[in-house]
């Protein structure tokens, strides 16, 4: 089982439906592709909902293609983590992840 180490978690308000463990944007919607995460969304929220952000530690996020433990990870059209091409540095990973759709952790940065 992995594990969340949150060191600061806080709450926006929520722009769209998101679902737990993507990246979120600054404007409370899911994060745009290859822009810069305010973190990962700690719950699912509905639109207006407070929802729960971690912006600083360890946090879990899902995979959107295979990653590697120790690279440098982005956001995809998806607000999923994925190697670090030419997009906003959101953390690295701690995880291997064998396909899409796998939970890893990630430092965040």
């Amino acid at each position: 089982m992995k594990t969340e180490q949150p060191i600061l978690i806080t709450t926006i308000s929520s722009s769209a439906e998101i679902e737990k463990n993507l990246f979120i944007g600054f404007d409370g919607n899911l994060c745009a592709e290859g822009a810069k995460s305010f973190g990962i969304s700690n719950t699912s929220a509905s639109i207006a909902e407070q929802l729960p952000v971690c912006v600083s530690g360890i946090a879990l996020v899902l995979a959107g293609a295979p990653i590697t433990a120790g690279d440098a990870v982005e956001a995809d059209s998806n607000a999923k983590a994925i190697t670090l091409d030419s997009g906003e540095l959101n953390g690295y990973a701690l995880d291997t992840a064998n396909e899409a759709d796998e939970l890893i952790r990630i430092l965040l940065k």
